[in-house]
C-alpha cells in the first residue's frame, strides 16, 4: 500500500486554484470616503455576481464592492469547481423542504447555470467551463438501492431526463476504480470549472464594467448614515440623480482607513461575521480539505480512463468529491467537514494534516491503480453551512440591506441566483424568484456555543456510524431529521 505521508511530502500548502502565475495583482484598499448607488461587501462569487448583475441591469448606476483580502481568495478560490445547477444542495433535499415548489426550483436552477454559462462566454473568462456533469456512486450495496430509488422519484416527478442510472460495468467504463458499484450520472445540471480563474473573470468583468472595487478593504461595522437628504427610495436602475444615499436613507459601512455610504447594501460575506447580527445564529463555518495531485501521465489516464472528465462523489453521508483537470490531474476533497468552537475562522485551520493523510489512504484505496501519483498541493477552507443545506436570503434595515448565505457547499452556481434574489429584495420587485418559499423562509438556528459545538460533534459520530451501518440512522439523525435540521459539508 502506497505510503500516505510519503505521497504527501512535497506538496505544497496552498489551494492549487489560487497557485497561478495568472492571478490579477491586488487592487488598491479604499482611503477615505465613498458613495455610491449600491455598495457590495465580499468580493467571492456572491459579491462579483451582485455587483456585474446591478450593472447589468443598470449600465449607469453606481456600484461599489469591498473585499477584506483579494477577490476569489476563500472559498471562491480554493472550492472543488463543481458549478451545479441546483438551488437547494441536490434535488433530494429540495424535494424533502419544498415539495410542491421543486419544478419551478429545479428549472429556476437549470436557467441560472445556463446564464452562467452565456456570461463565461460573453465576457470572455477562460476558466475552463465544461457541461460534463456529475456521476454520484455507490460504494456500498445499500447505496445502489438508494439511487434507484432516487432515479425512480425523480421520473415520476418529471425531473428525471438528464438522469442516467449506471451498473457497475457502466460507471468503471466511464471512471474506473474497484470500488464503485454503479452509479447515477447527472448529465447537464453540473459543469466543471477552474473556480479561481472563474472569480477572476468575474472581477474583471466588473471593472470592465464600471465596478469600483477596492481590495485589502474589510468591512468592520454597519449602520444608518447620519445627516440630512434623501437617497432612501427604491434601488435606480439607470443611477439617476438622487440615487445616491447622502443622509438618512442612506447605510453606511466603515472600514479600516475610510468609509462607504449608500442607499443600498449587498452582503456576501458568507463564511465570515454577517454585518447583520440577527443573520449570525443561522450561519456556522466548518472546514473542508482538499488534495490535488500532480499531473497523470498518458498511461495512468489509461488506467484510470476518466475521458468525460465528469465530477463525481460517492453516496456517504461523510463523503469525498473529485474530478479531473485540463492539465490531468485529479483534485480529491471532502469527507471532513470541521467544525472549530465558537464556529472560529482562522488562517492556520486551513492545513489540518490528519485530514489530509486521511484523504491520501482513501484516494489509493479508490484508485490503486495509481499507486506512484503523488500531491502536489494540500488545502483547506471554510464553507458557510446552515441547517437546511441550501442557502437563505433576507433583508435589513428597512430593506436597504439584502444578505444571502448559507450555500453549504453548492455556491459556486447558486451564488449567481442569489445575487439576483439580493438585487430583487433591494429593489423591492415581486418576483417569480422572490415569492419563493425557499427565498421567503430561514433555516433552523444553531444553538449558542457549547450546545451547537456539542450538537455537531455528536451529529459528526453518528453520520460516521450511519456510513459503517449501512446506512442506518440512529435516534439522533432521526430526531435533526424531524426538526428539519442537519450537518454536511
Amino acid at each position: 500500500m502506497t505510503d500516505p505521508a510519503r505521497a504527501l511530502a512535497s506538496a505544497a500548502p496552498r489551494p492549487y486554484w489560487l497557485d497561478d502565475p495568472d492571478r490579477p495583482a491586488a487592487l488598491p484598499a479604499l482611503t477615505g470616503a465613498e458613495e455610491a448607488d449600491l455598495l457590495v461587501v465580499g468580493g467571492g462569487y456572491s459579491g462579483l455576481w451582485t455587483a456585474l448583475l446591478a450593472k447589468e441591469r443598470g449600465p449607469g448606476r453606481d456600484v461599489v464592492l469591498i473585499e477584506a483580502a483579494e477577490c476569489g481568495w476563500a472559498a471562491s478560490g480554493r472550492n472543488g469547481g463543481f458549478c451545479a445547477a441546483s438551488l437547494t444542495h441536490g434535488l433530494g433535499n429540495g424535494l424533502e423542504r419544498w415539495p410542491g415548489e421543486i419544478g419551478t426550483l429545479e428549472r429556476l436552477g437549470a436557467e441560472n447555470l445556463d446564464a452562467i454559462g452565456a456570461a463565461v462566454d460573453r465576457y470572455g473568462i477562460d476558466c475552463d467551463f465544461r457541461r460534463t456533469g456529475e456521476i454520484t456512486v455507490a460504494t456500498e450495496p445499500y447505496q445502489l438501492d438508494e439511487l434507484s430509488e432516487f432515479a425512480e422519484e425523480a421520473t415520476r416527478r418529471g425531473l428525471g431526463a438528464g438522469l442516467l442510472l449506471m451498473d457497475r460495468d457502466a460507471v468503471r467504463a466511464e471512471v474506473d476504480s474497484p470500488t464503485f458499484l454503479g452509479g447515477l450520472w447527472d448529465r447537464d445540471g453540473v459543469a466543471m470549472v477552474h473556480p479561481a480563474r472563474l472569480a477572476w473573470g468575474l472581477r474583471r468583468a466588473c471593472l470592465e464594467a464600471g465596478v469600483r472595487i477596492y481590495e485589502h478593504t474589510p468591512g468592520l461595522a454597519l449602520a444608518p448614515a447620519g445627516g440630512g437628504g434623501g437617497g432612501g427610495g427604491a434601488l435606480r436602475p439607470t443611477g439617476a440623480p438622487g440615487a445616491r444615499g447622502r443622509g438618512g436613507g442612506a447605510m453606511e459601512v466603515r472600514t479600516p482607513y475610510g468609509r462607504v455610504r449608500a442607499p443600498h447594501v449587498a452582503l456576501g460575506t458568507n463564511a465570515f461575521p454577517n454585518l447583520v447580527r440577527r443573520v449570525r445564529p443561522y450561519l456556522t463555518p466548518v472546514y473542508d480539505y482538499a488534495l490535488m495531485t500532480e499531473p497523470l501521465t498518458a498511461a495512468q489516464r489509461d488506467a484510470v480512463r476518466w475521458h468525460h472528465r465528469q465530477g463525481l462523489a460517492d453516496s456517504a453521508n461523510q463523503f469525498h468529491y473529485f474530478r479531473i483537470t485540463a492539465d490531468h490531474r485529479i483534485l480529491w476533497g471532502g469527507y471532513d467537514a470541521v467544525h472549530h468552537f465558537g464556529g472560529a475562522v482562522r488562517a492556520e485551520y486551513d492545513q489540518r494534516p490528519e485530514t489530509h493523510l486521511k484523504l491520501a489512504r482513501h484516494f489509493h484505496r479508490c484508485f490503486p491503480q495509481l499507486a506512484d501519483v503523488r500531491f502536489t498541493h494540500r488545502w483547506g477552507g471554510a464553507i458557510d453551512t446552515c441547517s437546511r443545506f441550501a442557502a437563505f436570503f433576507g433583508t435589513a434595515h428597512g430593506g436597504r440591506v439584502a444578505y444571502a448565505a448559507g450555500y453549504t457547499g453548492l455556491g459556486v452556481g447558486a451564488s449567481r441566483f442569489g445575487a439576483e434574489v439580493m438585487l430583487d429584495l433591494l429593489a423591492g420587485e415581486h418576483t417569480e424568484r422572490t415569492e419563493l418559499r425557499m427565498v421567503r423562509g430561514k433555516p433552523l438556528p444553531f444553538p449558542p456555543e457549547p450546545l451547537a459545538w456539542a450538537g455537531i460533534g455528536l451529529t459528526r459520530w453518528s453520520l460516521a456510524r450511519a456510513d459503517a451501518g449501512g446506512g442506518r440512522r440512529n435516534l439522533w439523525l432521526r430526531a435533526l431529521d424531524r426538526m428539519g435540521m442537519g450537518f454536511d459539508s
